[in-house]
């Protein structure tokens, strides 16, 4: 596992260039190591550091004890354990308490919209038609330090309305319509580090230089102009525990405190993307009961966490992950589960991502595309969730469409779709092994997008198009860890009639096909200037390691982070 101490300055290979004399003005303990510009330095205001550094120095020994603890259950499960409900917090998941209701300005998330913070899709995204815009410093950003902190500068003037992208290629001036989707936010995952800003000689932890920074610049107007009284609001990845959700509670606390305003003014949904924490939805939602406004199917990071926690089980091997999809019990059981514990407790159970794009020059494929979408989100409506996820403005019409009409002009189904069905769901319903096959193509298709989308991150671009799909970090991490199972277990392709075992030597030819592919696909000239064969060498490096690395970008991060050796000034 990749740790902060990688990212210290004794032994990080990052690149370092001058920056000039002009520093940031940070307080006493903060050093930045980011480019200086001034525009950022607007964001990097003294005390908008100050606002980080005491967040650091308040929650960081309580994150270091969080990732220790994600560190033993992970050595649990390679050793045979597995996932379930924990007795200890019986009392939580069979009580009687609600969470807080919810505001009014989000009553109504029939669909929200993903993307990553860029001044553009920003202002696209506001202005879709959806009714909730999730801005993503996460998995869809590739979290350079000009990539996050123009990430700030977007969100701080979208929420101040000053927002404008003049687009010289086409001569046109984007800027934001006079009704706009509530702008949720996604920080990084508690595992993440910001090597870019060291606070009292350590790296600071990444979603609290991304939460800081966006609550400190824009919680007074976010709340004037979107929120009706409260906010901001923001989207919580990654967690596995509660303790991860009491931390985040307990940071929200603190920041309310210091803003001045009425407990309970930020809410959060929590994406429940790690198999582990499908057993602490009840725990996770207690502990942000004042301040949540549900859950998120996030079902590709899921699938990724199902490969990850059970590394060590191969009895639990998957089939291709294009057939791991709602239909399998275990992902079924898991969508079925969060409706039901999230409208008991009266807040929000969001749907996945329809992650298809429009495919202008093939109508028949684009309405074929399009039906998958309607299906999958009358199967969501059906269900009882309350939402889903777009990620392009362009799949809006057809799932607003569909939720509309099936929930009876009602905001959410908080209150009519209680599934008291899924109550008798049990651990073995939620671990049942997924059926299916293992293909050839299977293989080559992980290695090629896998590529693919490691080149476009470290290039800078997060959220990447690729056979029709909108891409994010997630399939990544599903391609490498699929890769790195087969290679472990030496499956057997059972699915196309060739009967071959997967080893080294032939994934070393499938590399090396799909290289040449991906050649063909995108033509010589970018394929050229591209850095495909590096992103090649840190795919294949991380499907062969002896060792499965918790996080692809982890180990990626080293390959975008930049110092410059002047980055700071106590004036």
């Amino acid at each position: 596992m990749v740790s902060f101490e990688t990212f210290l300055p004794t032994n990080n290979p990052v690149q370092r260039k001058n920056s000039g004399t002009m520093g940031y003005d940070v307080p006493e303990g903060v050093d930045i190591r980011g480019r200086y510009d001034p525009e950022f330095s607007k964001i990097l205001t003294r005390d908008a550091l100050q606002f980080v550094a005491d967040l650091q120095r308040e929650f960081r020994n309580h994150i270091k004890y969080a990732m220790e603890c994600r560190r033993e259950a992970k050595m649990r499960y390679n050793n045979g354990g597995l996932p379930g409900f924990d007795p200890a917090t019986k009392y939580i998941r069979e009580g009687e308490w609600v969470c807080a209701p919810v505001p009014a300005a989000v009553a109504d998330r029939r669909v929200e919209i993903t993307g990553p913070v860029e001044r553009k899709m920003v202002i696209n995204a506001l202005n879709s038609g959806a009714k909730v815009f999730m801005a993503d410093f996460e998995d869809a950003l590739s979290p350079s330090w000009e990539n996050l902190m123009r990430g700030h500068v977007n969100l701080r003037d979208a929420v101040n309305r000053t927002i404008t992208f003049h687009d010289q290629a086409r001569n046109k001036v984007y800027k934001l319509n006079d009704q706009t989707a509530k702008l949720f936010v996604r920080p990084r995952g508690w595992h993440l580090p910001e090597a870019h800003i060291f606070i009292d000689g350590e790296p600071a932890t990444g979603c609290l230089v991304d939460f800081g920074l966006y609550f400190f610049h824009s919680y007074a107007n976010f709340r004037k102009a979107q929120g009706q009284g409260f906010g901001p609001f923001f989207y919580l990845p990654k967690m596995e525990h509660s303790r991860e959700a009491r931390i985040w509670n307990n940071v929200f606390d603190r920041a309310e405190k210091w803003a001045g305003i009425e407990k309970g003014s930020i809410r959060a949904t929590v994406l429940i993307e790690t198999l582990p924490a499908v057993f602490q939805m009840n725990e996770i939602l207690y502990e942000l009961r004042d301040h949540s406004v549900g859950l998120n199917c996030g079902r590709w990071d899921y699938i990724f966490s199902y490969v990850k926690t059970f590394q060590g089980h191969p009895d639990r091997l998957l089939p291709d992950r294009v057939q791991v999809g709602m239909g399998q019990h275990f992902m079924r059981s898991y969508s079925d589960l969060l409706i039901h514990t999230c409208h008991k407790r009266g807040v929000h159970a969001m749907g996945g991502m329809a992650a298809q794009i429009p495919i202008r020059d093939d109508p028949a494929a684009n309405e074929a595309a399009l039906e998958l979408v309607r299906k999958d989100k009358l199967r969501e409506v059906k269900a009882g969730h309350d939402g889903t996820w777009a990620a392009h403005p362009g799949l809006i019409p057809a799932c607003m469409e569909v939720f509309t009409n099936n929930m009876a002009n009602a905001p959410n189904q908080i209150h009519s779709m209680k599934r008291q069905d899924a109550s008798v769901l049990i651990e073995e319903d939620l671990l049942q092994s997924p059926r299916g096959v293992r293909t050839m193509e299977g293989l080559r298709l992980n290695t090629r997008v896998g590529i693919q989308y490691l080149a476009a991150w470290l290039t800078g671009a997060g959220s990447v198009p690729l056979y029709n799909l909108m891409e994010d970090a997630a399939t990544a991490e599903i391609s490498r860890v699929q890769n790195w199972q087969w290679l472990k277990y030496g499956v057997e392709l059972d699915g196309d009639g060739l009967g071959v075992k997967v080893n080294l030597d032939l994934f070393g030819r499938v590399v090396e096909e799909e290289m040449a592919r991906i050649e063909r696909e995108v033509g010589k000239e970018k394929f050229k200037k591209g850095i495909y064969k590096e992103a090649c060498k840190l795919f294949t490096r991380q499907c062969t390691a002896p060792i499965l690395d918790d996080f692809l970008t982890l180990d990626a991060y080293n390959n975008i982070v930049m110092y410059h050796p002047i980055g700071s000034s106590r004036l």
